[in-house]
């Protein structure tokens, strides 16, 4: 039975990575205390602190809506709210699971150019209302790279953090695809988390070659208090742990999440690149990491969707969504374009 089918929908679609898989097998060896006592969980959050230059609380839950759910709900207060932009995850595909989680915080949406805030947009927000009846403010909450493929320049974030700062907000980050944008910005981890006023990470793995497991990297340690009650209420507390930090280290230590990263962003580099080539081909915001929006007739987008191709619609702005991955190839790529060029013509 052939379970292959030919996408570019998501970076979720893609499979483990070697580096994952070995470390999961070493892992496999023996047995090791639960609930994260054992030494590959002690590790790979040390391997954190290291790669963040900074005594960080570290935790592991299976999936990005948790990662965000319950990070945000460890900064809020049910009668505060988070400002976030209209396109976040957090707002658009998470089922209500900040609000759920936060007991009630609610999303206070800002609109912004290529999917990213600005202090402009943050602090027209804050001073709407400041009576009783309105949900306080109270944090921030950032996507880097954001849902259309953007990135917040450390000029950018730094601008933010002293809007933070003057209105005393916290700010969170979903890092989704935070690795590729180390790669794609060529700055430290810590330089465009912590020492840009980031007070919590959700670092995703499974959009970099884990089967599963996101980190939730507390760099404002005050806020981790009782963190690990909340991810056990929440289910979210791995008994055999090992199998979600191990892999981290398969990434960290071989230097395979840069690599994966890197090689993603290099496809929709390159995807980008051929689609420009075909006449009437409009590509709808900058590509800075791995994906590519292209707007694209519907006969078009019906004929790619006959020849099996997995691709999003429905990001909310219209036109395509094409993905890469650590997995894509070039082969790939080009039978996209060549199915898209003959589509066309």
């Amino acid at each position: 039975m052939n379970f292959n089918v030919e996408q570019f929908a998501s970076d979720n679609y893609s499979g483990i990575c070697p580096e994952v898989l070995e470390y999961m097998i070493k892992a496999n060896y023996g047995s090791a205390p639960a609930y994260g006592n054992d030494e590959w969980t002690q590790k790979a959050a040390d391997s954190f602190r290291e790669l963040f230059e900074i005594d960080c609380e570290v935790f592991f839950v299976f999936n990005g809506t948790a990662a965000n759910s319950l990070s945000l709900a460890a900064l809020c207060q049910s009668y505060h709210s988070v400002i976030c932009h209209e396109l976040a995850h957090i707002e658009t595909d998470e089922c209500g699971a900040p609000e759920f989680a936060s007991n009630g915080s609610k999303l206070l949406l800002a609109k912004g150019n290529n999917g990213k805030l600005t202090p402009e947009s943050i602090e027209s927000i804050v001073n709407k209302r400041g009576d009783i009846h309105y949900p306080k403010p109270k944090v921030i909450s950032l996507t880097q790279a954001t849902e259309l493929g953007t990135l917040y320049s450390i000029d950018e974030l730094v601008a933010i953090k002293s809007v933070a700062q003057k209105y005393k907000l916290k700010i969170h980050m979903d890092g989704a695809r935070f690795a590729n944008a180390v790669v794609a910005m060529n700055k430290s981890p810590a330089e465009i988390t912590w020492k840009s006023g980031v007070d919590v990470l959700c670092f995703c793995g499974t959009k970099n070659g884990m089967a599963l497991g996101e980190a939730i990297i507390f760099f404002n340690k005050r806020l981790a208090e009782d963190f690990a009650y909340r991810c056990k209420q929440a289910g979210q507390l791995a008994s055999k742990m090992r199998f979600i930090s191990a892999p981290w280290l398969g990434l960290l230590e071989t230097g395979a999440w840069l690599k994966n990263a890197h090689h993603a962003n290099q496809c929709a580099e390159y995807l980008e690149n051929q689609l420009l080539k075909i006449e009437g081909i409009e590509i709808m915001f900058p590509r800075e990491v791995n994906t590519v929006f292209v707007k694209l007739p519907e006969q078009v987008i019906k004929n790619l969707q006959e020849k099996n191709w997995q691709f999003y619609t429905f990001i909310g702005v219209g036109g395509v969504r094409f993905m890469c991955s650590w997995d894509t190839t070039q082969a790939r790529i080009d039978q996209l374009v060549s199915d898209i060029q003959t589509a066309i013509a």
